[in-house]
């Protein structure tokens, strides 16, 4: 059987897999963070769990790029640069910027985000590197979907970048505790950190153009959006002063 026939259906049942996480996380909130309770098993310091669960991902994607099997244009490298901004930080930067009391996740929880990472890589590196068959020549920098989805994805980086820093402000005294944040994004949203990762990935499946990188936006959309809508809950239910005009993710909208 052919790699293309695996990779083909692979995607198929990624897509099916997302719509099954999607529904189920309206029912139950993946038990980490502000979430995290007992009855999940086994679990480890967050700090490594987000180093295995995250670090596959550009280990991965970098191997599909040196297995390539097309050229390297200047689009092909953008992409790579783009990917990896974001993994090698969320890897290997952002669990040691982590503040306050060293929390717990769930092995079940690490174990997921692992296979995901491992599918996300695969399927958009291979895609990428090597079943997009020279697609990506140096006339897509002006494609205008190339155009809006990098920019969208850097618009989303510093969205979700910045997010991170203000909450991280939050505990610079050192505490564990859960404040409101009153920075520039969280003023209009529960979770901007998540607005900011959808914003990343609906720009990557743009600029792309490739039904792996809709799949990964579509994963995300599933994972995060469910998500902010227990985390907007949390809030109202733990602080009785928060900013009612407040949404969960879209601002003015949801």
């Amino acid at each position: 059987m052919k790699e293309i026939t695996v990779y083909n259906s692979l995607l198929v049942a990624w897509f099916a897999l997302a719509a099954i996480v999607f529904i189920a996380l309206y029912f139950v909130v993946a038990p980490y963070g502000r979430h995290v309770r007992k009855g999940w098993g086994y679990s480890v310091n967050n700090k490594l769990a987000w180093i295995i669960m995250e670090a596959p991902s550009p280990i991965i994607f970098a191997t599909c790029f040196i297995m390539r099997g097309v050229d390297i244009t200047v689009p092909i490298v953008i992409f790579l640069a783009l990917y990896l901004s974001h993994y090698i930080h969320r890897a290997f930067i952002y669990p040691f910027t982590l503040r306050g009391t060293v929390r717990q996740m769930p092995l079940s929880i690490i174990s997921f985000g692992f296979l995901f990472n491992i599918m996300n890589g695969y399927l958009n590196g291979r895609y990428l590197f090597w079943f997009s068959d020279g697609r990506y020549t140096n006339s897509w920098l002006t494609d205008p979907r190339f155009v809006l989805g990098v920019t969208l994805f850097v618009i989303g980086y510093v969205i979700n970048r910045q997010s991170d820093l203000a909450l991280r402000e939050l505990r610079k005294d050192g505490g564990s505790g859960y404040k409101i944040s009153n920075s520039i994004f969280y003023r209009m949203v529960s979770s901007p950190n998540y607005l900011g990762e959808i914003t990343i990935w609906i720009g990557w499946a743009l600029a792309t153009w490739s039904v792996a990188g809709v799949a990964f936006a579509f994963w995300t959309i599933a994972n995060l959006l469910p998500r902010a809508r227990a985390n907007h809950q949390w809030y109202r239910n733990t602080f009785p002063d928060y900013p009612p005009e407040r949404k969960a993710l879209v601002p003015r909208i949801w």
